[in-house]
């Protein structure tokens, strides 16, 4: 199959490299039964002060309603996530990790760091400075998007 590419060399570059490292730290996450969504989805509610609402769930890890409940649900059922009624809002709920949630987020974390450093291993100090000096120059040079149509929530956002 023939590689899409952009119009700058770099850029199709930082794709590549960051979908080689995701695939790689999906890839040791997957062999204890976890993800990279998975494993973002517990980190936001671990290092949340209070239990979220789905559509802050959302914006926290910058993805749509329907791909937090679809996660939200897996991990339910999977005894990882609760849901908690919102104490004002009759029509909201609360999410909340579970005992095994936080256990399940404590191995999660270890099993990321250990991929993450094997992939980084290459990087010396100085190089990884210098690296990480350059992509904040990159981001910093480009502005923010401009914000989707304003739609209605759906249910799931609430």
């Amino acid at each position: 199959m023939t590689e899409i590419r952009s119009s700058d060399v770099l850029v199709d570059d930082l794709f590549r490299t960051t979908v080689r490292l995701r695939t790689y730290v999906d890839a040791q996450l997957r062999c204890h039964g976890l993800s990279v969504s998975r494993l973002r989805l517990l980190r936001a509610l671990a290092t949340s002060r209070e239990p979220l609402r789905m559509r802050d769930l959302g914006d926290a890890l910058g993805v749509a309603a329907r791909t937090v409940t679809s996660l939200v649900d897996a991990l339910e059922r999977e005894g990882l996530v609760a849901r908690l009624r919102h104490p004002t809002d009759r029509r909201a709920y609360l999410l909340t990790l579970t005992d095994l949630g936080r256990t399940t987020h404590g191995r999660a974390e270890e099993i990321d760091r250990a991929a993450l450093s094997t992939a980084t291993a290459g990087l010396d100090a100085r190089q990884r400075a210098t690296l990480l000096d350059l992509l904040a120059v990159l981001r910093a040079s480009v502005p923010d998007a401009p914000p989707g149509p304003p739609g209605p929530p759906g249910p799931e956002e609430t």
